[in-house]
């Protein structure tokens, strides 16, 4: 899969998926063999989605560099989680790999993921 079709697979996947209402795409670009998207989404339950990730072709593999997924109610005041592989934790297993929960000082180690790979984590945690 090359830079294109992986956006391309982002778009699909979040215009198919059962739990998104709106999208919007804020960001999407490719420069040689880097590639960044970022959108905001409306769930159905109406709570708030941010996703943006950072990717590159290295050996025509797909390789995520960094990601952030931000989840809020609604009204995007409250925090739900957020996934995110900022290095400002690097005493947590799976560094840099974290998620905030409900808060900022709440958080707990996770696990990498990119964009295709989020959405089908959180159609699993709205069932």
């Amino acid at each position: 899969m090359d830079l294109e079709q992986y956006i391309a697979a982002v778009k699909a996947k979040l215009a198919d998926s059962p739990i998104i209402a709106t999208i919007e795409i804020v960001d999407e670009r490719i420069l040689l063999n880097r590639g960044y998207f970022r959108a905001r989404l409306t769930l159905s339950n109406s709570d708030f989605l941010e996703i943006a990730e950072s990717f590159m072709l290295q050996d025509n593999q797909l390789i995520t560099l960094d990601y952030r997924y931000q989840w809020m109610d609604a009204s995007k005041e409250a925090l739900k989680k957020r996934w995110d592989s900022v290095r400002h934790f690097p005493d947590l297993p799976n560094f840099p790999h974290h998620v905030h929960i409900g808060s900022e000082s709440n958080v707990e180690p996770s696990s990498p993921r990119n964009i295709l790979e989020f959405i089908d984590f959180m159609e699993f945690e709205f069932d």
